[in-house]
This record gives structure tokens, sequence and C-alpha cells, in this order.
């Protein structure tokens, strides 16, 4: 909450932990997108759900005041097709919902289900859809007018793009290159 004091007081240098672009462009100098941070559907890998038309009927879940919740938000027209949509405290109670069966699915960033479905070493079981509920860009925001820093991390992450770090990085943590830098 006070990250704009901290960055405009000299505390800190940057914002940078899944900080959306979008909408925000005039308020911060901000380094190019690095991720493109869709909201999608996490579904077992059985579970005959192949895409977004596939969930009438079906019970979601999403995590409160996540960006999901607000792509859903501005679908009207697809969750009203849904059996029900719940919200949860968190993404691992998500998870266990989904493989107790309770759910049908679950609405989220697609840089944290990679990293859910990574981490919990089951990328068997859980499948993402390809068609996305929206997305949003993340970037490094910096104080307005601080292009010299700004330029200065865009030319690291330039370098680690080009020489395939950040890619190395984005597979280890997610289960794939989920970067858009150079590409």
């Amino acid at each position: 909450d006070s990250k704009d004091m901290e960055l405009n007081s000299g505390s800190i240098d940057c914002i940078w932990n899944g900080f959306t672009m979008n909408g925000r462009e005039d308020d911060y100098t901000f380094s190019e997108p690095y991720v493109d941070n869709s909201q999608v559907i996490v579904v077992a890998e059985d579970s005959g759900i192949d895409k977004l038309t596939d969930l009438a009927g079906k019970t979601v879940d999403v995590q409160t005041d996540s960006s999901a919740e607000a792509a859903l938000k501005e679908a009207p027209e697809l969750t009203a097709t849904f059996k029900e949509l719940l919200t949860t405290a968190d993404y691992n109670t998500a998870f266990m919902d989904l493989e107790m069966g309770s759910v049908d699915a679950i609405a989220m960033d697609v840089i944290v289900a990679g990293y859910q479905i990574e981490q919990r070493g089951e990328s068997d079981k859980y499948v993402i859809l390809d068609e996305t509920l929206s997305s949003e860009e993340y970037g490094i925001g910096f104080k307005k007018g601080n292009e010299e820093l700004r330029d200065k991390v865009q030319g690291a992450l330039d370098e680690m793009a080009a020489d395939g770090t950040m890619a190395e990085i984005s597979e280890k943590w997610f289960g794939r290159d989920v970067t858009t830098i150079g590409k």
C-alpha cells in the first residue's frame, strides 16, 4: 500500500513484483513489459474441459480480490453459464478443491498457475486452457522521469533475454517461458 510513497521518497528504487502496467502508464516510468500475464482457467487433465464454453454448468473457483476475479466480473456472459462461481482466500486451497473434485476449474493468473503446477510436480495432472479471460502486462515501475535507472535495468533484461537466461529462469519457476522481451 505504501509503494508510491516509498518510491517517491527514495526508500525503494523500483516496484517489481507482478506489477501490472495496464492503467498505470502515466504514473511511472516503466521498463518494457517482461511478461504477458493472462488470466486463464486451470482444469484437471481428464476433465473434458477444453475451452471456455465447456465451463457451462461447472463450478469455478477464483481467489478473492484477484485479477482473475476482476476479469470474470468483466465477463458476465461467461459467468452466467457457470453452475457456481466460488471465491477462495488462496490458490493452494483452490488446487486442493480441484484435486478433490469440489470444483471443476480455477480462474487465475497464468504465472501463478504455472508456478503452482510446477511446484506441485504435477504437470501431468492439470491443464491450462489455451483461451484466456484477459491479459495484462507486467513491467518494472520506476519513479516518473527516472529513465537513467530504467535504461540500465532494461539493458540487463535485454541481455538476459538474448543469452537465454530469462527463458531459463522462467522455465525453472513456471514450467515454460512466459517472458516477452525480445520476442
